[in-house]
């Protein structure tokens, strides 16, 4: 299932823009301290690095990724998620503008 909306949250208005705009999120953060950033990518091609664990939940659009040391691109569309281990790296490659949810575990 999709998320559509998330409640009770509190949003960070300054924008994160990455890659020269191809990548804008803000951050939220829920009741419980939970943090998540909603975002979107536009077509491109770009590799983010990871702190800790991150899920991507695609909420519309779709995309390939490609996780550190595979060479196996694979396809998330909406409804669908990937993780991505800590201190770590993926590529993702966009050919229409993928909405996502960040949830940094």
């Amino acid at each position: 299932m999709t998320t559509q909306t998330i409640d009770g949250v509190s949003v960070n208005t300054q924008a994160n823009v990455y890659f020269d705009g191809k990548c804008v999120s803000h951050g939220l953060t829920l009741p419980d301290g939970t943090k998540l950033s909603v975002g979107v990518i536009l077509p491109a091609t770009l590799t983010f690095n990871t702190g800790a664990p991150e899920i991507m939940e695609c909420v519309g659009g779709s995309c390939e990724y490609k996780l550190d040391g595979s060479t196996e691109w694979v396809k998330s569309s909406a409804g669908e998620e990937f993780s991505i281990p800590g201190n770590s790296k993926f590529e993702i490659r966009v050919t229409e503008p993928y909405h996502y949810i960040c949830h940094f575990g």
